[in-house]
């Protein structure tokens, strides 16, 4: 709910990485600007096009203010993040491979998401998933280690309900969140049930492409040709090196337990079926390829799932049994099953949607529905890609307000708890300012900065 002009570095962070790629290739088609470093931090650079790149996304998002004005402020924003990259480095704070994987992973199921498809995100992009990917893995990095600098100084950090009324009290008129309309949902959720002779298939597949790898055949190529997995098929299935948590619990127990260059016989977890090859190990990391197939559910399956939805909404209709109950007694959801089938956003941990947070199929199911009513089945996909179906329920909508205490206690918390922890980083930041190694390119200079210190440790 931050606006654009005011500094909170605990916001979830400025740029979409992905969106700064397409801006960033527009930019260049364009021949808008040729590329400089403007900032050092360390041995950390700041270039121009993440202060353009980070610019146009706000434009795009609807910002109209002082083009400068915004500029300083990323530019200033970049500076604390390089320097917390910059002490995560010398305290040799580090994340892993798999940790990197699995955050590209989550942003890019929420952009497939936004996007409708997989499809349509490669065509928006004119890349591959995992060209798409590999475009930002750095950029992940060096974000899990920011992030993780900021957690070990701010995890201790709450406040207290007096706290929270009293930032609420200070609060400019002007500085009060606008609140959209926003949506409360509830979901019940089929799985296709997958008959055997899919599953055979499957196995015989993996089983047959597991032998041509033991007569010889490399397995990075069969990867390339036939793993399910987007991420990591372009690479040969290669994972890069992970730590036991890293990896689902009966795929980690295979990968620790091969010899170098070994096959493992089918593997079943969650995402479907794979077959494994050890690469190499690393202190208690492996580094492991993979291929994965996941058995298709049949037509009559898919026609089940959906018969089966169907006339449970016509039960909650005619009031023999509750949305939230149903939720619980049917939904194959175990995350939402268990409260009813509430959807928890995970960007605020509140059970509030706006329209641009929900998923572009839940969205797509809500459109025109009043309170209380329900939708039609509909197929979308789970976090690990499967084919389900659902229907779901708008329970609530909350018309556009300022925010308030009694509605949106969450929210008003969480602004005052960031206004806490950037006191204690600005701190931290004038502290390291004097230590640190500090270049700001001549244009930069005059801008307003927020927290003081940056132009008088410059070389």
């Amino acid at each position: 709910m931050n606006k654009p002009g005011k500094i909170f570095l605990f916001r979830r962070h400025i740029v979409w990485p992905f969106m700064g790629f397409l801006f960033g290739a527009q930019i260049a088609a364009q021949e808008m600007m040729v590329d400089h470093i403007i900032g050092i931090v360390g041995n950390n650079v700041i270039l121009l096009s993440d202060i353009e790149n980070q610019y146009l996304q706000f434009r795009v998002q609807g910002y109209t203010g002082d083009a400068e004005r915004m500029k300083c402020q990323i530019f200033e924003d970049l500076l604390m993040q390089k320097l917390f990259l910059n002490q995560a480095q010398l305290d040799s704070v580090e994340v892993s491979e798999g940790e990197i994987e699995m955050e590209l992973d989550r942003r890019l199921r929420v952009f497939i998401n936004q996007a409708g498809s997989e499809e349509a995100l490669e065509a928006y992009y004119k890349k591959s998933i995992p060209e798409i990917k590999e475009n930002f893995r750095e950029v992940i990095h060096d974000q899990l280690l920011t992030q993780r600098m900021q957690r070990q100084m701010s995890e201790d950090i709450k406040v207290v309900p007096s706290e929270v009324r009293s930032f609420y009290r200070q609060l400019a008129a002007d500085s009060i969140p606008e609140i959209p309309e926003q949506y409360q949902v509830r979901e019940i959720v089929r799985k296709p049930r997958l008959g055997e002779e899919a599953i055979f298939e499957v196995k015989e597949r993996l089983l047959e492409l597991r032998s041509r790898v033991v007569n010889g055949e490399n397995f990075a190529t069969l990867a390339i040709l036939y793993s399910e997995d987007p991420g990591s098929a372009m690479r040969g299935g290669e994972l890069g090196y992970m730590g036991r948590g890293d990896l689902v619990k009966e795929f980690s127990s295979v990968a620790f337990s091969l010899k170098e260059n070994q096959v493992s016989q089918i593997v079943e977890t969650e995402f479907g079926y794979h077959i494994i090859q050890l690469i190499g190990r690393r202190g208690d990391q492996v580094n492991v390829r993979h291929i994965l197939m996941k058995p298709k559910a049949s037509v009559e399956a898919s026609k089940s799932a959906t018969g089966f939805l169907d006339s449970l909404a016509t039960r909650i209709r005619i009031d023999s049994i509750s949305f939230e109950n149903a939720a619980r007694f049917f939904s194959e959801n175990e995350l939402t099953r268990m409260n009813g089938g509430i959807l928890v956003n995970p960007e605020t941990g509140s059970t509030r949607f706006e329209k641009s947070e929900l998923d572009r199929s839940t969205e797509m199911a809500i459109r025109g529905l009043g309170r209380g009513e329900i939708s039609r089945p509909f197929e979308t996909t789970d976090e690990n890609g499967r084919k389900i179906y659902k229907i779901v329920q708008l329970t609530d909508i909350i018309e556009p307000h300022k925010a308030n205490l009694q509605l949106d206690y969450a929210l008003l918390q969480n602004m005052a708890l960031n206004q806490k922890k950037n006191s204690i980083i600005q701190d931290w930041v004038r502290s390291k300012q004097e230590k640190t190694y500090i270049r700001i390119d001549e244009r930069y200079r005059s801008c307003g900065f927020q927290i003081d210190g940056w132009l008088s440790s410059t070389r």
